[in-house]
């Protein structure tokens, strides 16, 4: 047989034995193709001027991607070198040179990563199909679907790949160049060593990665880069000691609880427990940084998709939105413009007023979670406030003579209950008669309709109010499009040019949406391209070493169905056996990621993460999605673990 059909042979072998490892590959293949696709799509890019960034964003994630599959690649063959390590070694005994023994397993494994990258490529085409459909909705595009194959990305992809292979078949390569046929022979028996021997110096070590993890995970919390940086390193440096001496230490806890071996299968447990964990503390140690950052970036995304949608969305009640704290008013450059290239229906020229006094804004810093960006209270009068709301198209509202309403965000309405007094202007006395809280530009800090709220007043009541700001709106019988937008922009920055203690805005439904779409897909994909390739390749490496196993699993369940132990017994030992060592990786990524995730989430400006990105919603979610593609590759690993090592029913 020749060493092309033998590696043929064994390369057909390998897929087969590591079909989750080979399937993870594929679906590499396939997200570096959709992603890459995203970068060279002139479609997709020309949907905003925002999305120029995009490309740059997504070959930063994929440089991130490519380390990490990398590591996979190589931690991977390594580990099938070590597996099959006495096969090689025999071809050495029965004549061949070591270089062929090289070329043999560099040959194979290059050709199943060839098959999984031209598998990739044609997933990935579909994969490209769901980020352009979603790129478009994003836009409120119409999607068609396209059949269409991009050579840049599938060649950029290749480069990837070949940089991934190549790197980790050459190290294999070198591996086997140096060993001697000895060492060749018995390089699956080597196994990580137990770093800390002595009990009594593991017991410090584990209690002092504890106090690494807590002190890791506050600092992460303080809002600066360096001492955040610090507390990144308190943290790998727990997961890797945690690892450590937890692996080395299960045998001292039984050794000092001997009648706990003894209950139910716990010593089976045991056993395989210590014999797995006394060998993998450094990888546990990594793929639970992996976990970490995979939930990190995952619950990162969430936010910053919560951020630009609660930002925006209190804007998008108007199609054109603009505001001046000039005393003349909105320059009439603007107006000029509107008027000789813009369809209007419906606008209002109006005034924002402000009291002389801050009773609602004291009320609010004290009572809720509010910061002032303006000195006193903003008012509005009613027939502006009625013209404002036929324009956003909201139900007409009723005041009476001697009443006033309040407008504000959501978050704040039932503080605003608690606080409706009657309010003075000059000799006139007004009651409340209610809160509205439809969206109404209020999240636009010094001007905008009121920061957080704004005070509806009959139209007499503000003759003796100093006015704060100017604001022109209107809805348009086509959306203002984006020259259009940038043409208001550009004499807005000429006539602010030199005024520098003024503020002036401008704001456009499709502009809002545009920017929300584009952000959206510049910060949320690359995060979540990220936490993709994390989750795979951490639950791979796993799932390779727990399949290993397959061999000395079939030997222990037939020596235990010997000795009598039932098949649901069987199976029940290796759920638990299963569950532990699934869980073990998980758990610490827990404890640093939901404190860090309800910080940033909590850490934006009030009124934004609420609803559906509140931040109970957003751990929710991401440990949703989390556990999900956990548990796919949990489920895959298990169902062929239990069909190939317990015995059938005699």
């Amino acid at each position: 047989m020749t060493l092309s059909k033998l590696s043929f042979r064994n390369a057909k072998r390998q897929t087969g034995d590591y079909l989750i490892y080979f399937t993870t590959i594929v679906l590499a293949a396939a997200l570096l193709y959709a992603f890459n696709g995203l970068t060279f799509s002139s479609e997709l890019l020309t949907l905003s001027k925002f999305m120029e960034t995009l490309p740059m964003m997504i070959v930063f994630a994929s440089i991130v991607v490519v380390c990490i599959f990398g590591w996979l690649v190589s931690y991977a063959t390594g580990f099938m070198l070590s597996r099959r390590s006495r096969e090689l070694g025999t071809y050495l005994l029965i004549g061949l040179e070591k270089k062929e023994v090289a070329h043999l397993f560099f040959l194979e494994n290059l050709m199943v990563g060839g098959f999984a990258f031209l598998l990739g490529l044609l997933l990935g085409n579909f994969l490209y199909q769901v980020l352009r459909a979603i790129l478009l909705a994003l836009f409120s595009c119409p999607y068609h679907f396209t059949l269409a194959f991009s050579l840049k990305a599938a060649g950029l992809t290749f480069t990837y790949f070949t940089f991934i292979y190549l790197l980790a078949l050459f190290k294999s390569r070198w591996h086997i160049h140096k060993m001697k046929i000895y060492d060749l022979i018995y390089f699956d028996r080597q196994n990580e060593h137990v770093i800390v021997k002595n009990s009594k110096s593991r017991q410090r070590l584990f209690t002092f990665s504890i106090i690494l993890g807590i002190v890791g995970t506050i600092l992460l919390l303080m809002e600066n880069a360096l001492i955040g940086i610090l507390g990144a390193g308190c943290i790998i440096l727990f997961l890797y000691i945690f690892f450590l001496t937890f692996a080395s230490g299960v045998p001292a806890f039984f050794d000092r609880q001997p009648f706990r071996k003894y209950q139910k299968q716990n010593l089976l447990i045991y056993r395989t427990l210590t014999a797995k964990l006394g060998t993998m503390g450094i990888v546990m140690a990594t793929i639970a940084l992996l976990f970490t950052a995979t939930l990190i970036s995952q619950g990162t995304g969430l936010i910053f998709w919560g951020i630009f949608n609660a930002r925006s969305a209190d804007k998008y009640c108007f199609d054109l939105y603009a505001d001046s704290e000039r005393p003349e008013g909105i320059p009439s450059e603007y107006l000029d413009y509107i008027e000789q290239n813009i369809s209007v229906e419906q606008s209002l020229l109006y005034c924002i007023y402000q009291r002389e006094s801050n009773e609602f804004i004291t009320y609010l810093q004290k009572n809720a979670d509010y910061y002032p960006y303006n000195q006193k209270d903003m008012v509005i009068r009613y027939s502006d406030y009625q013209a404002l709301r036929s324009i956003a198209g909201y139900p007409n509202v009723t005041l009476e003579s001697g009443e006033y309403l309040i407008h504000c965000q959501r978050y704040l309405k039932n503080t605003l209950k608690n606080h409706q007094p009657a309010i003075h202007f000059g000799e006139t006395t007004l009651s409340s008669a209610g809160i509205h809280t439809e969206p109404f530009m209020q999240n636009n800090y010094t001007t905008g309709n009121g920061h957080g709220f704004l005070l509806v007043v009959p139209d007499d009541a503000v003759s003796a109010l100093t006015p704060h700001h100017f604001s022109y709106a209107a809805n348009t019988t086509a959306p203002v499009t984006e020259e259009q937008y940038e043409a208001l922009d550009t004499i807005r920055n000429r006539v602010c040019e030199n005024i520098d203690e003024l503020y002036d805005s401008l704001h456009t439904e499709a502009n809002e949406k545009a920017t929300v779409a584009s952000m959206t897909a510049i910060s949320i994909f690359p995060l979540y391209f990220l936490a993709f390739a994390l989750t795979m390749t951490a639950a791979t490496i796993l799932t390779i070493q727990q399949l290993a196993e397959c061999r000395h699993y079939q030997t222990q369940y037939k020596l235990l169905q010997k000795l009598g132990m039932d098949r649901r017994e069987m199976a029940k030992t290796l759920r638990t056996q299963f569950s532990i060592y699934y869980t073990l990786p998980a758990v610490p990524p827990l404890f640093i990621s939901i404190p860090f995730l309800l910080h940033t989430a909590n850490a934006t400006e009030p009124g934004i993460m609420v609803g559906a990105f509140s931040p109970a919603m957003i751990i929710l979610d991401t440990l949703l999605l989390f556990f999900f593609i956990y548990a796919i590759y949990i489920l895959m690993a298990y169902t062929t673990l239990k069909r190939n090592v317990l015995p059938e029913n005699s």
